[in-house]
Parts: structure tokens; sequence; C-alpha cells
């Protein structure tokens, strides 16, 4: 049996939203993102992000240039006590640019493909994992993998989604777990 797990979206999410610059290594985790997953980890949780990266298949940038963009991101995350365990992307977009990556895949939020082949690489439990993003495909996306809930992040918390609940900001989601989990164990 895997370990729980709460998987990440990425920008919007951990990083700003940031549109085209998505492969710079210069952008900084949001200061509630370092906060959460510390409190994510000391409960217990592996941390994987799972992120669609269509800006690949629109040829804006390479799987190379994300990977340099990645490896940053990670340096920083860890050197904040923040580390995480895994980060996986989909670079596919049908309607894209670069043929190889013009196809339709099961890895792109908000098919599962992506948030299962993390589980089974890095030994995630699904039934026991959340998933917290800042868009409904996400949320979707942690459903169809079976995942246990899904917090989406919203300005409005009024917003009508298939999320388990509506957050601010990823700390405030992160709080929304250990409530669920606690609820879970009490």
């Amino acid at each position: 049996m895997g370990r729980k797990a709460v998987f990440l979206d990425r920008d919007g999410t951990i990083i700003p939203e940031t549109g085209a610059r998505t492969a710079d290594p210069d952008i900084e985790p949001l200061p509630e993102a370092i906060g959460a997953i510390k409190k994510l980890r000391t409960a217990g949780f592996r941390l994987a992000v799972a992120t669609n990266q269509a800006a690949i298949a629109r040829g804006c940038f390479t799987e190379e240039d994300l990977a340099v963009a990645h490896e940053a991101l990670l340096e920083k995350f860890a050197a904040a006590g923040a580390p995480l365990d895994a980060l996986g992307y989909c670079p596919h977009l049908p309607e894209g640019n670069v043929p190889e990556y013009a196809v339709v895949c099961d890895c792109r939020k908000p098919k599962p493909g992506l948030l299962l082949r993390l589980a089974a690489e890095h030994d995630i439990d699904l039934e026991q994992s959340y998933m917290i993003g800042d868009a409904e495909r996400d949320i979707l996306a942690a459903r169809a993998a079976g995942c246990k809930g899904a917090v989406l992040i919203a300005p409005d918390p009024q917003t009508v989604t298939a999320a388990d609940a509506v957050a601010a900001d990823v700390g405030r989601a992160a709080d929304c777990i250990l409530q669920m989990e606690a609820r879970k164990n009490g």
C-alpha cells in the first residue's frame, strides 16, 4: 500500500500565474506555498506537482527549458525547507504548433493520466490522497484518478465546483485538507 500525498497544480497554485514565462528559472514560489508544503509534510503527506505545460506544444519553449526551470524551482522549495517529492508535467495540446506534442493524451488534466503516473512512480495511494489546484480541470483529474478529496483555489468561496472545498490560496487549501483528515481520524 502506498503513501498518502497531496498533488499540487503549479501555475497559480504554488507559483504566481505567469502566462508565457512558465519556463523561467527565476520564478519564485508563492510565500504561502512554502508554509503549506511544510504543514502538509509534517502531517505525513508526500507532495507531488502535476502541471499542464501546453506552451511546449505551442512552441513557446522546449522540454529542456522547462527542465531547467523545474530544477530551479525544486531547489528553491528545498532551500526553504519545503522539499517536493515529485514533479510531473503534460507537454501536450491537440491544437498545438509542434506536431510531436499536438496530440490527444491521457496526461493532460482533466484526464487522470498524469496523477496515475506520478502515483505509480512514487508509491502514492490515490484513495488516501488529495489535489489542490486553481482550475476545475485539476479537480476533475483528481476525481477521475480516485483521489480522496480536492480543494479549488478561487477568489470567491461561493464558486460552484466539484471540489470538496474552496480556498483563497494554497495555504488555506492545505488547512482544508488537514481539517478533512482530522474529521476522518476523529
